[in-house]
């Protein structure tokens, strides 16, 4: 209830099992719409969390008809800490259902929004129920901004830093043992892209992280390793590619090379899908402004700076 009343400038006062919203016309429909949708949630046993709240205001102030629990109850996959993971936007319920219907699938949104984590919970998902044989996690090699230099050891250990984030989203959806055993085994593979080549991976659920770091090359490599019975998500963030100066991404050229191709999905993601700590929508946000609005500053500014000069 505070949650609401803080996010929507209502005041909500309860008497038994009767509740009066008091506030602006908008903000009392919406308000009672989110009350009803929650209720409708408890009703089928789910468990009601104050980001949940959040969430479900975020994707009502979207789409006043949004039925939270067609999102809510769409359990992809329950991790080993018997937490449910399912979509918590409209845009992540699209992601998923996109990769149940369609074999390749780009997810392309700013860090935060769920692309990668969904997509390796619909890969867990698939290999518990044999849908697939096995699980290939793989993404370039790429530094983030900024040289690491010589790094010791064998070649594993050269490449694991890259790889640190899926084995991350992975131990927290599988209790570490059965992740070790499985990736033992190799029913479950993480690796850099590089080593895709030349491979056909039949009844495999594929996923390459990170990929607006993949050169033009190296996306066309990866889409044609796709075999028989296998799916394949490509994600990534084109805002943030850490190519060398001059590199066009894979993953941009992508969208506008496969945007018309049948079977192919893309779904883009906004700030408003971040499911991370509430600033990191905030900080999404600024910087999507702050680009928009820069370069006409930054020219503002050099025009006046060149007009003191002259006079």
């Amino acid at each position: 209830m505070r949650t609401i009343e803080q996010a929507l400038g209502v005041r909500i006062a309860v008497t038994g099992t009767s509740i009066r919203i008091s506030g602006g016309d908008a903000e009392q429909a919406l308000a009672g719409k989110l009350l009803g949708e929650l209720y409708e949630l408890l009703k089928h046993g789910y468990s009601i969390y104050a980001s949940d709240v959040e969430y479900g205001i975020r994707i009502l102030r979207g789409d006043r008809n949004a039925e939270l629990k067609d999102i809510f109850l769409d359990t992809v996959y329950v991790s080993a800490h018997k937490r449910v993971i399912a979509p918590k936007s409209i845009h992540q319920k699209l992601y998923i259902d996109a990769i149940r219907n369609h074999d390749i699938v780009f997810g392309i949104g700013p860090a935060g929004t769920g692309k990668t984590y969904l997509a390796m919970a619909m890969a867990l998902a698939a290999l518990m129920k044999n849908q697939v044989t096995r699980m290939v996690l793989c993404r370039p090699a790429v530094e983030a901004g900024e040289k690491l230099g010589f790094l010791p050891g064998d070649l594993a250990e050269k490449v694991n830093p890259y790889l640190r984030p899926l084995y991350d989203a992975l131990h927290d959806m599988v209790d570490y043992d059965r992740a070790r055993r499985m990736l033992e085994r190799g029913t479950i593979e993480v690796a850099p892209l590089a080593f895709m080549r030349g491979r056909t991976l039949n009844d495999s659920f594929i996923i390459l992280d990170e990929a607006q770091n993949t050169t033009t090359e190296q996306m066309k490599m990866f889409l044609t390793r796709l075999g028989y019975n296998s799916k394949a998500v490509i994600t990534g963030d084109i805002t943030q590619i850490d190519l060398p100066s001059g590199k066009l991404s894979g993953l941009k050229e992508a969208r506008t090379v496969l945007a018309n191709t049948p079977g192919i999905k893309f779904v883009y993601f906004d700030e408003h899908d971040v499911v991370r700590h509430r600033l990191v929508q905030a900080v999404i946000a600024a910087y999507e402004a702050f680009d928009n609005v820069g370069a006409t500053t930054s020219d503002d500014a050099a025009a006046s700076g060149n007009g003191s000069e002259k006079a």
